[in-house]
């Protein structure tokens, strides 16, 4: 339940070779620490990696907790797609509206996002791809920073499990 399916450096490192082999036709996109800084600053590549996924056929949307539409908006109007703010991750409720956009099964789509307790967790709760991506910056909001030592433990636990079965 507290395990990503894949833990990658950026959202950029999702390539549509991971998405096929997993059967996945959508994303859920988280926003804070995913998408953009907590500063609002897009990095470098993001908006043309989600434009890339979108010719590719990928279907995408956000689901953010954040309750500022505005922040959301604006990240939505960049990359060019709908969105969810105030999503109460990790509620399924955000996530079975986010489907509802996408017009797909469970099994058809990924979950990406910074943290565990939120992301994760939500995704695994519906039955969806989880994607957990290391955070933009080390900057986080009071909450987030409270979690985040465990989230490294229980990251150091999930790379201590993979590398276990691969040696098998």
């Amino acid at each position: 339940m507290i395990y990503p399916k894949e833990y990658l450096n950026s959202v950029k490192d999702i390539s549509i070779d991971l998405l096929n082999k997993n059967n996945i036709k959508g994303l859920i996109l988280d926003v804070d620490n995913t998408l953009i800084s907590l500063d609002k600053k897009m990095p470098a590549g993001i908006s043309e990696w989600a434009k890339s996924m979108k010719n590719s056929g990928i279907k995408i949307c956000i689901l953010s907790n954040s309750n500022k539409l505005d922040k959301v908006e604006s990240v939505a109007k960049i990359i060019e797609v709908p969105y969810i703010f105030f999503g109460k991750k990790p509620l399924k409720s955000g996530f079975l509206r986010a489907k509802n956009l996408l017009k797909l099964e469970n099994e058809n789509i990924a979950v990406v996002g910074d943290q565990i307790f939120t992301d994760v967790i939500g995704a695994n709760r519906c039955n969806m791809f989880s994607i957990l991506v290391k955070p933009i910056e080390e900057k986080d909001y009071l909450i987030t920073r409270i979690k985040r030592p465990i989230e490294k433990i229980i990251i150091k636990m999930y790379e201590k499990n993979k590398r276990k079965k691969s040696l098998r």
